[in-house]
């Protein structure tokens, strides 16, 4: 029988849980044995009971790992987690191996084998498992709200006695998932909504979601539905062309990104300056360094009347949806991982390839592997 080991998350700040108790019912009832360390589910609002009751195994963190062959994670696993791993177990959850060599070297001392959910491949077949698109579109919802709750201005349009107030003009800069779900939840607080995006096809999305699209001629469409890196000119052509849009805006949210590197600048200090008193920037790359100079991680800062946030780890505000968003996914992903309760990784699959950042120590994913080299 498998095994699978849920733990408490210890990052700072983190409140999901990799697995909720609905999808722990749907795990048991195929056969597999949950284990779920004591107050897993707090910071989601799942107690203990609720785990107990779908065939859950509650037990204290030291014997979380007692035979286990899955841990399921949503932040990287601690040292001491690392340290219990059974040998031959498989870790799966977000590693961020870039940002965290250290872990990862630990992890193949270990002689572990690691699933990193942020490599799982973007394509048809493997959209039910990825975990990048369900977080982004927590963030991207919660993005907006964040700008309403900063702005000093109405987002509607408002007809008073004393008077009438226009929408707020929101401009949303990356029109992946998170920045689609951004546009859309601004266009429900009534916002009049501008989009732009380097890639054609996501400026389609956008016009499709009622935004008004900023089109510049420049198309970089990159592998994995990413932009590709811009040319010195075409980040000249950007720069001119947005520094006389975003002028007029009272909002800008942005959620550029590159996976493994730094997020891409959008808004320079002297497009900054041009941002009217009051307009608020909500940047969702500032894990990654930030698509606006200014960001400072984690805080909101004023410049010349402006406000800049920041904000880290959006999804864990959303506990609950986000919690169960991410349960489905390792749901799905583990059908590939195990068989009529049985542990059977299928090894050989593209997903399991794409997302196998080592196996048994040995690191596979080519940019994890030249950095720890390089370090």
């Amino acid at each position: 029988m498998v095994t699978i080991a849920v733990p408490k998350e210890r990052a700072p700040g983190e409140r999901r849980v990799a697995l909720v108790p609905e999808v722990v019912a749907r795990l048991v009832k195929q056969g597999a044995r949950v284990r779920v360390e004591k107050g897993a589910g707090e910071g989601a609002y799942y107690p203990d009971t609720a785990y107990q009751e779908v065939g859950a195994e509650v037990v204290e963190r030291g014997e979380l790992l007692k035979d286990a062959n899955l841990l399921f994670t949503v932040q990287p696993p601690p040292e001491d987690l690392i340290g219990a791993l059974e040998p031959g177990a498989i870790v799966v959850g977000f590693v961020q191996a870039h940002k965290n060599l250290d872990l990862v070297k630990a992890l193949a001392a270990k002689k572990a084998t690691v699933i990193a959910m942020e490599l799982i491949p973007r394509i048809t077949r493997a959209q039910s498992m990825d975990a990048l698109s369900s977080q982004a579109t927590v963030a991207g919802y919660l993005a907006a709200i964040h700008a309403a709750r900063l702005s000093p201005r109405f987002f509607p349009m408002l007809t008073t006695a004393a008077g009438t107030i226009r929408p707020a003009k929101v401009m949303v800069m990356g029109v992946g998932v998170a920045g689609l779900m951004a546009i859309a939840t601004a266009k429900r607080l009534g916002a009049q909504v501008f989009a732009y995006d380097v890639r054609k096809a996501a400026v389609e999305q956008a016009l499709s979601l009622g935004a008004k699209p900023i089109e510049l001629p420049i198309s970089a469409e990159g592998e994995g539905g990413y932009a590709r890196e811009l040319t010195e000119e075409e980040k000249r052509i950007q720069h001119e062309a947005l520094r006389e849009h975003v002028a007029g805006m009272d909002a800008i949210i942005t959620t550029a990104q590159v996976p493994g590197r730094r997020a891409p600048i959008l808004l320079t200090e002297d497009m900054v300056e041009r941002l009217k008193p009051g307009t608020v920037v909500v940047d969702l790359a500032a894990e990654s360094g930030g698509n606006c100079v200014l960001t400072q991680p984690g805080e909101v800062v004023e410049v010349k009347g402006v406000r800049i946030f920041g904000p880290l780890n959006l999804p864990s505000e959303l506990s609950v949806h986000a919690s169960e968003m991410y349960a489905k996914n390792l749901l799905n992903l583990s059908s590939l991982l195990m068989e009529k309760g049985e542990f059977a990784p299928k090894w050989e699959d593209e997903i399991i390839q794409g997302a196998l950042l080592m196996k048994e120590g040995e690191i596979l994913h080519g940019p994890t592997k030249a950095l720890v080299g390089g370090a």
